[in-house]
C-alpha cells in the first residue's frame, strides 16, 4: 500500500487556472470570433469621407466640410455627402469600392470671391466616373450646382423629406 500512495504523490497536480481555461475556452473563442467577424470589418470599412485627399489646407477642409454637411434650405434631413455616397453605392452595390486601387477621389477648391468658393469633386473608378461642381457661399451656406449632376444632387438634398 505504501507503493500506491507514492505513485499518486508523484503525479503533478493540475493547476486551477488551467482547469478554468479549459472549461471556458469555447466561450472565449466564440467571443473572439464574433468580434473579428462582425465588429472589425465595420471599424475598418472605407467610406467617402476617408477617401478625401489629405493635402487640403485648413481653409479648404472647412469649405469641404461645410459643403458635405449641407442639408438643404431647412437644415434638416439628407446631407450632400449622404446623397453622393448613396449614388456611389447604387452604382457599386456589392463592392468595397473605396478599397479598390482604381478608385480616386479628387477635390479641387478655388476661391472665386471673398467668401465664395468653387468646389470640383471627382470620383473616378473602374466602372463610372462622377464629376460634381458646386459654388458655395461660406457666409450664407448656400450651395449651387454648376453642372447637371451637381444640380441633381442638390435637388435630392433640398427636396428630401
Amino acid at each position: 500500500m505504501v507503493k500506491k500512495s507514492k505513485k499518486k504523490e508523484e503525479k503533478p497536480k493540475e493547476s486551477q487556472f488551467k482547469k478554468f481555461l479549459i472549461k471556458r475556452a469555447p466561450i472565449y473563442l466564440a467571443t473572439i470570433a464574433i468580434v473579428i467577424i462582425f465588429i472589425v470589418p465595420e471599424l475598418t470599412k472605407g467610406d467617402l469621407q476617408s477617401s478625401f485627399p489629405e493635402t487640403l489646407t485648413d481653409e479648404e477642409k472647412l469649405v469641404v466640410e461645410t459643403l458635405m454637411e449641407y442639408n438643404g434650405p431647412n437644415d434638416e434631413g439628407y446631407s450632400l455627402i449622404d446623397a453622393i455616397s448613396n449614388e456611389i453605392s447604387e452604382e457599386y452595390p456589392n463592392e468595397k469600392i473605396y478599397e479598390n486601387k482604381k478608385t480616386k477621389v479628387n477635390v479641387v477648391i478655388s476661391n472665386v470671391e471673398n467668401e465664395n468658393y468653387q468646389v470640383a469633386f471627382d470620383f473616378e473608378s473602374h466602372k463610372k466616373d462622377f464629376h460634381y461642381n458646386w459654388n458655395i457661399d461660406m457666409k450664407t451656406g448656400d450651395v449651387n450646382g454648376n453642372n447637371e449632376e451637381s444640380k441633381y444632387i442638390i435637388d435630392l438634398v433640398d427636396f428630401y423629406d
